[in-house]
């Protein structure tokens, strides 16, 4: 029996976390995690790079995102843990990889924590502008600690309405978007036509070239659809949920991204959106629905709340997961006495605190560079998750690995097609002078952990001879 087949016969059970999750949270947090602050402000700057030409945009990423679950989703039922994405970099590529995904996309929930965080405490202040955003955010910051600590149930519970919210909006503003179309009611119905889509300078109105560079901005919209990765090890029934949670993707993508900014550009021209103003609160102020600025500014603050939820949740996992595998301290190894890595959480929401601080000084660039570094590290995964996915396809073809439950359409094929794609993205992030720094943040974080490997190495020998007999034997 190979080492890679040891490891198969490892269960999530052995992990000792409560199996807390039901379908219907799942569901939603695989939902959620398709809905966020990316697309709620984001989508604002990039209708004014790329017009109208923003909905193809969404719908290429949308068809990749899809791979690289469905990639991931072949992977979760071959073997279902928690802390997925390290978990497997660890076993097809090797011990150092998966030390170096693990340690990012924790980094990657870190930073957005901190963005998250600040946001929020801006949103308050679209009510209460007497309060100091650091209070806000601190207090945001310790209610979602303590659900966190509490049990997985009540972090299930709370994405669960973080979700349901921003769901339920977005159905509401297409359903008022289709009417404003249809029925022509409203201060917009005069000039709202599907023509919008074109009538202004063409589908591409600056060029195929700026509707490519918005990519970058539109991958970051879709972090976190991989979180139903993370709940593997906590799912009630991983063999029913999760196949379901990644089969609904598409229509997902299809509704609350292609759908709901196609209904927005044709109910107000891309022209008079800008950069920094939602263009879900810029169409509410156009069709004058009473209370319409306001109702959006709550559903973008549960989408903020929901994301620095997820990652309090997630960078825990991480942690000891990582700890498991001797990279990283082993005291976050320990589960609470509700079975919650509550060490893991606690140092994360530290670090996340930094948040709280820097509401004194930083200026708005620093949160687009902030979001940048985020997604930078979440291509880390997505790339580490397909090619996981192809070498796994590898050893499942030569008789080394069983077959999967859930295999991927395609093959392998559709994997190299994303890792293709990711690439492209990562270029164009390299060309933008602006995006760019977060590569220069990557590389610097990248020698950190090379750094942290090598000291590890040295400490113990044997935390790199696993991983160069399973890659002789799986590659």
């Amino acid at each position: 029996m190979t080492s890679a087949q040891v490891d198969t016969d490892k269960t999530p059970e052995g992990e000792g976390y409560e199996r807390g999750l039901g379908s219907r949270q799942v569901q939603m947090i695989a939902i959620g995690g398709a809905i966020g602050v990316g697309l709620f402000l984001g989508a604002g700057a990039n209708i004014a790079k790329a017009g109208p030409s923003l909905i193809f945009m969404y719908a290429l990423a949308g068809v990749i995102i899809f791979f690289i679950m469905r990639a991931l989703g072949e992977l979760l039922l071959y073997r279902p843990v928690s802390g997925s994405f390290a978990e497997y970099s660890r076993e097809f590529l090797g011990p150092f990889f998966g030390y170096f995904t693990g340690w990012t996309y924790w980094l990657m929930w870190v930073v957005t924590g901190m963005a998250e965080l600040t946001a929020a405490a801006i949103y308050v202040n679209y009510w209460f502008p007497d309060i100091p955003q650091w209070v806000t955010a601190l207090v945001f910051l310790v209610i979602l600690f303590g659900v966190n600590l509490i049990s997985v149930k009540l972090f299930g519970e709370l994405e669960f309405w973080f979700s349901m919210v921003k769901v339920t909006a977005l159905i509401g503003m297409i359903v008022i978007g289709l009417g404003v179309l249809t029925f022509g009611f409203s201060s917009a119905g005069d000039t709202a036509a599907v023509s919008n889509l074109w009538a202004f300078d063409g589908f591409f109105p600056k060029g195929i070239g700026s509707s490519l560079m918005t990519l970058q901005g539109v991958m970051f919209a879709y972090l976190a659809v991989e979180l139903v990765g993370v709940t593997a090890g906590e799912s009630e029934d991983p063999e029913k949920t999760l196949p379901k949670a990644i089969n609904t993707l598409p229509w997902r993508i299809a509704l609350f991204y292609v759908g709901a900014l196609t209904v927005i550009l044709c109910v107000v021209k891309w022209t008079e959106f800008s950069d920094g103003v939602s263009p879900f609160v810029e169409a509410f102020a156009k069709i004058g629905i009473p209370a319409g600025a306001g109702i959006v500014n709550f559903v973008v603050l549960t989408a903020a709340l929901s994301s620095c939820n997820s990652g309090m949740y997630s960078t825990g996992r991480m942690l000891r997961n990582l700890a498991d595998s001797g990279e990283a301290p082993a005291v976050f190894k320990k589960l609470s006495s509700t079975k919650t890595p509550a060490f893991g959480i606690t140092v994360s929401v530290l670090f996340m605190g930094i948040g709280v601080i820097l509401n004194y000084i930083v200026p708005e660039k620093a949160f687009g560079y902030v979001t940048s570094v985020a997604t930078a590290a979440g291509i880390w995964t997505w790339l580490m998750i397909l090619i996981s996915h192809v070498l796994y396809r590898r050893a499942v073809d030569a008789g080394r690995l069983p077959a999967s439950s859930f295999p991927a359409p395609g093959g392998a094929k559709c994997s190299y097609l994303a890792i293709a794609f990711l690439l492209f993205v990562t270029g164009l992030i390299a060309y933008d002078a602006d995006a760019r720094v977060c590569l220069y943040v990557m590389a610097v974080w990248a020698a950190a952990l090379a750094i942290g490997w090598a000291i590890l190495k040295s400490r113990n020998p044997q935390i790199a001879a696993r991983g160069d007999s399973e890659l002789e034997k799986v590659g």
